[in-house]
């Protein structure tokens, strides 16, 4: 299974991203899909999470700014941001796991992932 993210970039307080996982290899009906963020000096953290019964999960401070979707005839996740913070800025991986629904994979650590993504940069500057 390979997972490979696309779509950080560097933009102002305010704007707005989408960033994409194209997922190959995954084979289980049964999924749940995950964008997590880690910043320096900070744990990874749940941004958003989706399961295959398409039930939706989000990091409280998303506060309504994004959306999680996948399209299942490409099999690639994706995360819109509007209303970029300073505070976003991290580090963004996609994460697949056929075992956890989107409420309890929001809230599970790197190790109860199976598989991961290498990452996408996103910095949004004041």
């Amino acid at each position: 299974v390979q997972l490979q993210e696309s779509g950080g970039g560097s933009v102002q307080s305010g704007e707005s991203l989408t960033l994409s996982c194209a997922i190959n290899g995954y084979t289980s009906r049964r999924y749940c899909l995950g964008w997590f963020r880690q910043a320096p000096g900070k744990e990874r953290e749940g941004v958003a999470t989706i399961d295959s019964h398409g039930e939706r999960s989000f990091g409280n401070f998303v506060k309504g700014r994004f959306t999680i979707s996948h399209d299942d005839a490409v099999n690639t996740l994706y995360l819109r941001m509007n209303n970029l913070k300073p505070e976003d800025t991290a580090m963004y991986f996609c994460a697949a796991d056929p075992r956890w629904s989107a409420r309890n994979g929001l809230r599970l650590g790197v190790g109860d992932f199976q598989h991961w993504g290498t990452g996408t940069q996103v910095t949004v500057s004041s």
